[in-house]
């Protein structure tokens, strides 16, 4: 049979045998990241495919769906050399579910085996001659902490639209100026803005990227256990149209690429510099467990009410036959009474990534957007790192 003899196997583009052993921990975090990326209905089958290349110095697990990319840098110890494509969601779905102990993977001819314990899997393989060339990691732009790069995104795609029928809104709006990092993002009903240090490679850096916020997101989610992220942005020549992100992620490293989307971007910046006529101070957990309490009564597209007076804000859902919910939170109020309707959810994202232990509040009008952002303490200043801006919704009555 073709595959069972190693000479047709090696004139076919695969390696006659593959074998290495690797903690389980560390097989099943870099198989489960990689394999996020890929995607769920391939325009090719080769393209559900986790490639595994074993070589010197470990494991390196990539996935690619000609947008994005992904790899993997792991530790193991390899016995032989060479390249193997499998199901990247099947291995995934074995390796969350294998024992605690060493795993052995062993390719002979066209079936992979993975054995951990007494778990024994035989994967079927595919034709790694057919996977696609991945693309070439941009020129390093600069480097970011880890820490702040994570933060960053969180607060920033709380506001990226979900619809793929607006791709354009889907992103995240990555602006770099000199030493400053900007990320923008907005769906039409709420906006973002954060602004962070980073160390470019050029102090004269000037250039800005549409990102898909999905990517950015998972990218962050799984740079945190490093010291620094770098970014890579070509600004023309090979990897024209891609960013890149490298990092640490436990035992072994994490790189990305994608390609950036296209369009004018809305102008979000200049969304927040509406004066404010009231302005209010409350805490953020309190504000929080209060609008997810009230919010259990409002009904799909319905909006929690918030009235801002004296030293509280009262917060209301339900009407008419419907249930009803009602509570007030202390608060500090600045400047004339006002009443203003959020869609619950919107206002909860927002709140739920400022991490300061109260939340600053200014309104201009009931029927204009309301500027979020943290601050330290009651009266204080507001934090000008991250602003959420977010659209009011018209109140019956």
């Amino acid at each position: 049979m073709a595959g069972s003899d190693p000479e047709s196997v090696r004139k076919e583009g695969r390696p006659a045998a593959v074998k290495f052993r690797i903690e389980r921990d560390a097989f099943a975090d870099g198989v489960a990241w990689t394999a996020r990326s890929l995607p769920h209905r391939p325009s090719v089958p080769v393209l559900a495919g986790l490639l595994i290349d074993a070589g010197s110095p470990g494991l390196s697990l990539s996935g690619f769906d000609y947008e994005t990319s992904a790899q993997a840098t792991v530790p193991a110890e390899v016995a032989d050399e060479g390249r193997v494509l499998v199901s990247g969601r099947l291995l995934a779905d074995i390796c969350r579910s294998l024992p605690n102990k060493t795993v052995e993977v062993t390719l002979d001819g066209t079936r992979m085996s993975v054995v951990c314990g007494t778990a024994r899997f035989s994967l079927q393989t595919m034709p790694v001659e057919d996977y696609p060339t991945l693309p070439t990691m941009p020129t390093v732009s600069g480097t970011v902490r880890a820490e702040d790069f994570s933060e960053a995104v969180v607060q920033a795609v709380a506001a990226a639209g979900r619809d793929d029928m607006l791709p354009l809104l889907t992103g995240v709006r990555m602006e770099l100026e000199g030493a400053a990092i900007s990320l923008m993002a907005t769906d039409r009903f709420r906006a973002s803005l954060r602004e962070m240090s980073w160390r470019p490679e050029r102090s004269d850096t000037s250039t800005s990227a549409l990102v898909p916020a999905r990517v950015l997101a998972d990218t962050a989610k799984a740079l945190t256990s490093g010291t620094e992220v770098s970014v890579a942005l070509s600004s023309g020549g090979d990897g024209d149209g891609l960013i890149g992100f490298e990092g640490v992620a436990g035992s072994g490293s994490r790189r990305t690429t994608t390609r950036l989307l296209e369009g004018e971007f809305p102008r979000v910046r200049q969304l927040f510099q509406n004066e404010a006529q009231t302005t209010a101070w409350v805490g953020t957990a309190s504000l929080v467990e209060s609008v997810k309490r009230v919010s259990l009564v409002a009904e799909r597209n319905t909006p929690v009410r918030l009235a801002f007076s004296d030293s509280q804000v009262v917060l209301e859902a339900g009407s008419g036959d419907e249930a009803q919910a009602s509570e007030s939170v202390e608060a500090r109020v600045d400047g004339p009474d006002i009443s203003i309707g959020f869609n619950p959810q919107y206002l909860l994202d927002g709140l739920s990534v400022i991490t300061t232990p109260f939340v600053h509040l200014a309104f201009a009008q009931h029927t204009r957007p309301a500027a979020l952002a943290g601050t330290a303490d009651i009266g204080a200043e507001p934090d000008t790192e991250f602003r959420y801006l977010l659209m009011p919704v018209r109140m019956q009555g």
